[in-house]
């Protein structure tokens, strides 16, 4: 047998999109449709991102006792950083540990990026802590704290072209807490943030594989989370 890497990355972005379709046509109720579309995102970041990194529908929390939304896939350092609640289905995770924050939806269009943005945004408000790094050359300074990496991701647009100025429009409304920095339309291509606030718009190809790809490049340049201050949340039991 004769290996083909670009047989197997298109094979990558092939079964994705095809579950996507799937999750589509076979589930009438919507919740029921973005539950499957929920999981399929999630069970590709679980299977192929390394596996310092976790992926979780979760709430975030800080050590001020602030919650984010709910968030279809956080993307959260499972290495260093502890839960803090788990519970028959219900994760919440601390803010220090996360890398990451999707929203996943069948379609991409104005109303579904500003929900996103939204839900982006409650999670980047939260405070976090950072410590000094104790190692055995010496303790190092606390690492400066990273921009957590959001996005939108979706199997079809409403947009025609998918991927146009409409979408430039809409993912511009928000360059703040709620900037979208990264998204995948798996039928049609993906966005990603480039400099001065403009997007850069990667259509055809395979774009489940080359969003894995891009998103996993972004994940190295953050290298690890802050090392988080567990006292600060430990202060919680006395209240």
């Amino acid at each position: 047998m004769t290996w083909s890497l670009p047989q197997l990355l298109a094979s990558l972005h092939d079964d994705i999109e095809q579950r996507l379709a799937t999750a589509r046509k076979v589930f009438g109720h919507p919740d029921a449709k973005g539950d499957v579309s929920e999981g399929v995102w999630l069970e590709l970041f679980e299977s192929y991102l390394p596996k310092r990194y976790s992926a979780l529908k979760a709430y975030v929390v800080d050590s001020s006792g602030a919650f984010s939304d709910q968030l279809d896939a956080v993307i959260l350092d499972r290495q260093y950083s502890p839960f803090i609640f788990n519970y028959q289905g219900q994760k919440i995770v601390p803010s220090e540990s996360v890398y990451a924050a999707f929203e996943a939806k069948q379609t991409i269009n104005a109303a579904q990026v500003k929900y996103a943005q939204e839900k982006l945004a409650s999670v980047r408000k939260l405070r976090r802590t950072s410590l000094p790094i104790p190692t055995a050359g010496g303790t190092l300074p606390a690492k400066q704290l990273h921009t957590i990496i959001g996005g939108l991701l979706t199997f079809e647009s409403d947009w025609n072209p998918a991927l146009g100025e409409p979408l430039m429009q809409s993912l511009q409304a928000d360059n703040g807490d709620g900037r979208l920095d990264i998204g995948c339309v798996a039928a049609h291509g993906i966005f990603s943030s480039g400099p001065e606030g403009r997007y850069v718009f990667t259509q055809k190809g395979k774009p489940a594989t080359a969003f894995l790809f891009e998103f996993i490049t972004r994940l190295q340049s953050i290298a690890t989370v802050p090392m988080i201050d567990i006292g600060a949340y430990a202060r919680w039991l006395t209240k």
